[in-house]
């Protein structure tokens, strides 16, 4: 088959990225019919045999003509072509077929494919960069993990085809985080938490009218992707995490991540070697000698973020934990990890699967991390095969909350005031209330608000010399009324705070990686069913 260019009508077909595309938008074909377009179009003019078809397209395997006939079907149905009055391809009965349109071919680098346009998408005042590519019949959120660049992705040709081929089996929606890439910069010491970037998820989800989606998350990616599937279950399709983790620094009860000091050797690494291939060892090793892989990954994180970014990411990284939370993910959820990644043991993808309800693992060969890197084919094929046989969830399925829990002891004018304020912060942080006659409580759908609103009523409170303490705990909320454990745990841990404090459990405090708050410990709590529960207090 020919690697060049080929052009013809108002299509192009891309043998570099694997894509065809229909002016600048790419069109959704499956890699079989690709590959039979291809070799069509190829020899444009020429009759070409049924066997030598079968034979080029489906080498050492046994197929019939139906299998030939259904594809040829799917390249008529992508071109829009009629098998009555052809444009394209024209059928020779019991013989073969033939390309009839007339064809240009170029040398690859002669037509650079045009990257799909980006877009900005608001999430608060920060802008997001994003692409959507592809028209398939579900939406999928693809999160690259640490640094991305939405226009460097298509100049590495397998990275291009990894996207290419995604598009094909969804409508694909890609964004880079707040910054990094084309998203605004922010500056090193306000980089997000996971909490902050479900927001930016949001934002773009709704810019693009995707209203759900398939969240698929790669490395840090992945529990980005959980949180959101936990959080927003009406909106998640279902979830896929490639080569990712729960936790990312070693502990006694997870001994697969970095130690400390492996962690800032790393930090040191990318502070003295930042605008080279760092990391390209463990990330590709099977092109970690490629000079031109070299270069474009050296690129790509260069172009991704800055030195600074890069290391304050990395940190931020260091801190997630949300291995209590993938009990409440109640999507179809498909878990993959290579055997040998050198960056993220395969035991992490073991544990992400083993703790999610009814998730599916699927282990395969090779040591890269990066998808796009190596066999991308078989992790390819065994997400399409995923999402084909993933059904409509019940729509009753619980999400994940953080509740947040008022309690005073001040009464006539001055309870009226601090419940005032507790309805306008509630408001502000975009909390619901949930009715308790005794006390002020509200459901956030991120922990890093329902701590900030906490905060800003105890400390109102005090200036007001009026007596209030809070208790933040999350977890999943149905149904969300004052019945619920969540709910009666928030309410132990403000009884166990002190005067104008914040006490908060250790899971909240695992989620806020990044957000800048600082907790101090304190004594476990004793909880109503018998349970000792890790807290802290917010300093």
């Amino acid at each position: 088959m020919t690697d060049r260019t080929l052009t013809f009508a108002e299509f192009r077909l891309d043998p570099a990225s694997g894509h065809l595309y229909r002016g600048s938008e790419a069109v959704p074909l499956a890699p079989k019919a690709f590959a039979l377009l291809q070799l069509l179009a190829g020899q444009s003019g020429r009759l070409i045999a049924k066997q030598e078809l079968l034979t080029a397209v489906w080498p050492g395997v046994f197929v019939g003509d139906a299998v030939l006939k259904s594809t040829i079907r799917e390249v008529r149905k992508a071109l829009g072509d009629d098998s009555h009055e052809p444009r394209f391809i024209e059928t020779a009965h019991r013989r073969g077929y033939r390309f009839i349109a007339p064809v240009t071919a170029a040398e690859p680098a002669a037509i650079a494919a045009a990257p799909p346009r980006v877009r900005y998408a608001h999430s608060g005042h920060v802008n997001i960069a994003y692409q959507v590519v592809g028209s398939g019949p579900i939406d999928l959120v693809f999160v690259m993990g640490w640094v991305s660049h939405l226009e460097c992705v298509w100049n590495d040709p397998s990275f291009a085809r990894f996207l290419s081929r995604l598009s094909s089996i969804a409508r694909l929606i890609m964004f880079d985080k707040r910054g990094t890439g084309l998203s605004d910069p922010v500056p090193v010491s306000e980089l997000p938490s996971l909490d902050q970037r479900l927001d930016d998820v949001r934002a773009v989800m709704e810019a693009a009218g995707s209203e759900r989606a398939v969240l698929m998350g790669v490395s840090e990616g992945g529990p980005l992707c959980s949180l959101f599937a936990a959080t927003y279950p009406e909106r998640t399709e279902a979830l896929v995490m490639i080569g990712s983790y729960a936790r990312r620094m070693r502990a006694d009860d997870y001994p697969w991540g970095p130690t400390p000091e492996e962690h800032l050797q790393f930090c040191d690494t990318i502070i003295r070697d930042w605008g080279g291939p760092v990391g390209i060892e463990e990330r590709a090793p099977s092109l970690a000698n490629d000079p031109a892989f070299r270069s474009w990954w050296s690129s790509y994180l260069r172009l991704g973020a800055s030195p600074g970014a890069a290391v304050a990411l990395t940190q931020m990284n260091a801190a997630i934990d949300i291995r209590d939370l993938l009990p409440t993910i109640r999507v179809p959820a498909l878990v993959l990890h290579r055997t040998g990644d050198r960056c993220l043991k395969v035991e992490e993808g073991r544990y992400l699967a083993s703790r999610i309800p009814g998730a599916e693992f699927i282990e395969l060969p090779g040591d890269d991390h990066l998808p796009f890197v190596g066999d991308q084919d078989a992790m390819l094929d065994a997400i399409a095969a995923f999402l084909q046989r993933t059904h409509v969830r019940a729509s009753n399925a619980g999400s994940l909350a953080s509740i947040v829990t008022i309690k005073t002891e001040a009464t006539g004018n001055d309870l009226d005031m601090i419940r005032r304020v507790f309805d306008r912060e509630r408001d502000f942080h975009r909390g619901r209330l949930i009715d308790r006659s005794d006390e002020m409580v509200a459901a956030f759908d991120g922990p890093g608000r329902a701590v900030q609103c906490a905060s800003s009523i105890v400390a109102i409170a005090r200036q007001s010399r009026i007596v209030a303490k809070a208790g933040v705990h999350i977890g999943e909320c149905v149904p969300c009324d004052e019945a619920n454990p969540l709910i009666v745990t928030s309410g132990t841990l403000a009884a166990a705070a002190s005067i104008h404090e914040v006490r908060v459990s250790r899971t909240i405090v695992d989620l806020l990686a990044g957000s800048g708050l600082s907790f101090a410990d304190r004594p476990p709590v004793q909880l109503p069913d018998g349970r000792s529960l890790p807290v802290l207090a917010l300093s």
